[in-house]
């Protein structure tokens, strides 16, 4: 076993608990103390911190930390200059990517972002903003929001750029979507000196590897049964599959094992199809990974 460590940072606030859950499903454990930013992980070359996803790329770039997990919205406010390992699509409430939205109360007459000009707008991702109003050559006053930004218009601002998952908290607060800033999703990120070193590039690449296959997996089973062989190619038409499903020999010649991973969603429809067409002993079984 090596005698180095990987520095690697976490996510506190949001991202904390799926972070902490998507590493146990990759076979790393990590526990919390109320008391300490220094998580607990049963990898001794690792070690966790636990840092804002506001913060994060700005400690990798710098090399305080050698790797870490944020959202692409903060890699980009922050400007930081990073190697991107691998986009993991996961957030706080959904596998869907969050987005970054232009807001103004539902009844405000503003109908697109030009007519914002020389108005106030609260936000939390001020670069994102600011270079986003550039981009529509829109100038305006752009207030950073230090939260609770949803109920800063009318009186406090203009418009908001707020950062949405699901759009509740905005109908709850009366706000009405303009234009959409940015979609952004997790990202697995290094610093360049420490993806320049192979035992920590190896380390971080494996680590890697483990979080997506466990992503990959995600929503998917695996499905088994005994074919006759004179009904295997009708089976195989009603059998969606992740690759080429495996086909394996029995002990009795006549028939064969057929085994392959298909969407949870499509279980209900696709198992009284296949044991109508011949299929026998179907069995459904969950897989937590896969690697391809």
């Amino acid at each position: 076993m090596s005698s180095r460590v990987l520095k690697l940072g976490i996510p506190s606030g949001s991202l904390q608990e799926s972070t902490a859950a998507l590493f146990s499903a990759a076979g790393y454990n990590i526990t919390f103390s109320s008391r300490s930013y220094f998580p607990a992980v049963d990898d001794p070359e690792i070690e966790c911190m636990l840092i804002r996803a506001q913060e994060m790329a700005r400690y990798v770039e710098n090399g305080i930390l050698d790797a870490g997990i944020t959202g692409y919205d903060w890699v980009l406010e922050t400007r930081a200059d990073v190697q991107e390992v691998c986009e993991l699509i996961f957030s706080k409430a959904s596998r869907r990517p969050v987005r970054w939205v232009l807001c103004v109360p539902e009844d405000s007459p503003v109908q697109h972002v030009r007519e914002l000009e020389g108005r106030r707008i609260a936000t939390e991702v001020v670069g994102l903003t600011t270079r986003y109003l550039e981009r529509h050559g829109v100038s305006a006053l752009v207030e950073f929001s230090w939260g609770a930004t949803e109920v800063k218009p009318p009186r406090l601002a203009d418009a908001i750029v707020e950062v949405t998952e699901t759009g509740s908290s905005l109908r709850a607060n009366n706000l009405r979507i303009v234009d959409e800033v940015l979609q952004s999703t997790t990202r697995f990120i290094a610093s360049h000196k420490a993806w320049q070193d192979e035992w920590l590039r190896s380390k971080i690449e494996n680590i890697a590897l483990m979080l997506n296959s466990c992503l990959a997996a995600e929503g998917k089973v695996g499905l088994m049964m005994n074919v006759h062989r004179d009904n295997l190619a009708q089976v195989l038409q009603f059998l969606p599959a992740l690759q080429t499903p495996t086909v394996s020999h029995l002990s009795d010649p006549e028939w064969v094992a057929v085994n392959t991973i298909v969407g949870e969603d499509v279980v209900r429809t696709a198992v009284p199809k296949l044991k109508s067409a011949g299929a026998r002993g179907i069995v459904e079984y969950p897989i937590s990974k896969i690697i391809e």
